[in-house]
């Protein structure tokens, strides 16, 4: 950047010497003033950090990923870095979607998409873009200012969709995941139907006037409802929901269902089955391709709960065993014995070994026969236990106690 502003002022002092025009002259100095303030502002910016090639645990100030890469030690994720393959589409950059992309950059997503028409001093998709690349420039970031509403913001998402520039591999479009964080229900039905005729699962979401509700719904096309199989309450009555916004106040999900409350805490959840007579073509396209791949789907997920119900099986409960801790079953173990100095302990009970040591399972009986050298039985044998006989001083105790409660009952009396 501060090398572009230094080539453009060069070009400037030129063309300076070239015209001889004393107004051109002025123009020009003008426009080297304020390149000079761009490099100046560029200098005083702080430094953007290079982009990392590859993601390291290693727990330093210089590695934006050490906290997340963690979650590949505790076996949360098998492979954190796989992140970087994936592509994600946002709809809509306002209070939902500018959070959703932050989070998703500061993850380290491998592509972000970014969808919105509306301006604050500039594009929102470009001032996001200016923002997340400098919280991490490792994500490719592609700014769309449109409306998708129109047709021809329509065909250029839909094509932006099926661009498959970073993953040539992939089947279907270009992308893994449309979250769709619009206001209104016009919005909502376009990424629906772009999302049911490309076969593309999304997210739908929406916060209430109040801040202290929303809903989040996952569409996967063909399984589960689309945003036209049931539509919520206030469309499907034919009320327009422009009349429903008040001015000065975000209405993001008006026209939506409510499902999470913030002030009582609830969060119910539910799964919705598609429409077999939805207004959507495509959707009942995509509702007879999921029944007819259903039996080998049901035949696939069977296999692989089979196959690792039965490597759970083979594999110990802990592979990394660093106290050297066994299980001895009844069936392997009919008499186990640790002998001391002069006798044994002998057990018929599943046993735990733990360097050397031996913990017992109060499921059997234990027998002992004889202790080592210098140790005693603290407790008697249950068995031969028997009551001590009552001694002569015992006995005269509680005849003195007698005597005393006769003397206050007759005190009392009186």
């Amino acid at each position: 950047m501060e090398a572009e502003l230094k080539g453009l002022m060069n070009d400037l002092e030129a063309l300076k010497r070239a015209i001889p025009n004393r107004s051109h002259q002025d123009s020009i100095a003008k426009m080297q003033r304020r390149a000079e303030q761009l490099v100046d502002l560029a200098n005083s910016a702080p430094n953007r950090r290079c982009k990392v090639k590859d993601m390291s645990a290693e727990v330093v100030d210089s590695n934006p990923y050490s906290r997340l890469m963690a979650l590949q030690r505790m076996g949360i994720v098998e492979n954190y870095e796989r992140i970087r393959e994936f592509s994600v589409a946002i709809v809509g950059i306002g209070g939902v979607g500018s959070v959703a992309a932050e989070m998703l950059t500061r993850c380290g997503i491998g592509r972000l998409l970014l969808y919105d028409y509306d301006t604050v001093g500039m594009t929102k998709t470009d001032a996001a873009v200016q923002t997340l690349a400098d919280i991490n420039p490792d994500v490719v970031l592609e700014s769309y200012t449109l409306n998708i509403t129109t047709v021809e913001g329509f065909e250029t998402f839909m094509a932006s969709l099926t661009n498959k520039n970073l993953s040539t591999s992939k089947s279907g479009s270009g992308i893994d995941l449309v979250l769709s964080c619009v206001d209104n229900y016009e919005a909502r039905m376009v990424v629906n139907q772009a999302c049911n005729e490309l076969n593309q699962t999304w997210m739908e979401s929406g916060v209430s006037e109040d801040a202290v509700s929303g809903h989040i719904q996952l569409l996967v096309p063909g399984e589960t409802a689309c945003f036209a199989c049931a539509p919520p309450l206030v469309v499907a009555s034919g009320v327009d929901e422009r009349t429903l916004k008040r001015e000065g106040v975000c209405a993001a999900s008006l026209p939506t269902t409510m499902g999470y409350n913030a002030l009582k805490d609830y969060f119910p959840t539910m799964e919705m089955k598609p429409n077999p007579q939805c207004s959507n073509s495509a959707c009942l396209e995509r509702q007879k391709e999921f029944a007819l791949a259903k039996p080998a789907r049901d035949a696939i997920a069977k296999a692989k709960m089979e196959a690792e119900a039965s490597s759970l099986a083979e594999c110990p409960v802990h592979e990394d065993n660093e106290w050297n801790i066994s299980v001895v079953a009844d069936s392997n173990v009919e008499s186990t014995a640790v002998h001391g100095s002069s006798g044994a302990i002998s057990y018929s009970s599943p046993s735990y070994y733990v360097s050397g040591m031996i913990f017992l399972i109060t499921t059997g009986a234990m027998h002992l026969s004889a202790l080592p050298a210098g140790l005693v039985h603290e407790l008697p044998r249950a068995d031969e236990f028997t009551s001590s006989p009552v001694t002569e001083e015992a006995s005269t105790s509680v005849e003195d106690l007698e005597e005393l409660r006769r003397q206050l009952e007759a005190l009392n009396a009186d």
